[in-house]
């Protein structure tokens, strides 16, 4: 069940923060930096996404119970909103929104590398959805934390070897691989749309 549950955690936080993909964006926000500055923003980013998905992670549920919002709509919903990011994955316009968002800055170790590039809404959502499966489970949830430490330093060594990713993939290859990750990332969308809607009681 663990094994289970880590492989499925694991392939969507990699497809939805999409280490690969980010990593051309790093190389061209940090260009003008140092080898040991780009080091220096890569670890703080990775750190305020880490902690930014771990609060939405653990409190994300508490939050929207206290808002009124229920797992089972919030499933469907956050399916739904991970199925359009697939789209947008699917068609290439992902990757446009996501130059659009970078900003050259001294420091984009916050903004725009942490948020909302790793730690993004789609990221959130994931975290919420997550865990609030394994709700009561200690150990399913300790799962989905490991987990999501393992794709923040895959993040990492992406951004040290992003330079050496882009020569090696070209865009073209980089656009292949997350048009890849969309099919996947729509199929398990449309699993917490169907969680949900089974959570309801209108599913068989």
């Amino acid at each position: 069940m663990e094994i289970e549950l880590a492989v499925t955690a694991f392939v969507a936080l990699f497809v939805i923060i999409d280490p690969i993909g980010l990593s051309p964006l790093f190389v061209a926000l940090t260009q003008d930096n140092t080898k040991a500055e780009r080091r220096a923003i890569a670890i703080r980013a990775c750190l305020v996404g880490l902690g930014i998905l771990a609060i939405f992670g653990l409190v994300g549920e508490k939050v929207l119970s206290t808002i009124g919002i229920g797992m089972p709509a919030f499933r469907i919903s956050g399916g739904l909103l991970l199925f359009l990011t697939a789209l947008e994955m699917l068609f290439g316009k992902r990757a446009q929104r996501r130059e659009n968002q970078v900003e050259q800055a001294p420091d984009p170790s916050v903004f725009p590398i942490a948020m909302p590039l790793i730690a993004g809404p789609g990221a959130m959502t994931t975290m919420i959805l997550l865990t609030g499966q394994q709700s009561g489970n200690i150990t399913g949830q300790v799962v989905v934390f490991g987990v999501m430490v393992s794709v923040l330093l895959l993040v990492f060594i992406m951004f040290m070897a992003g330079n050496l990713i882009e020569k090696l993939l070209g865009k073209t290859g980089i656009n292949l691989i997350t048009r890849l990750f969309g099919m996947f990332l729509a199929a398990l969308s449309v699993q917490f749309v169907i969680d949900g809607i089974r959570d309801i009681g209108l599913g068989g």
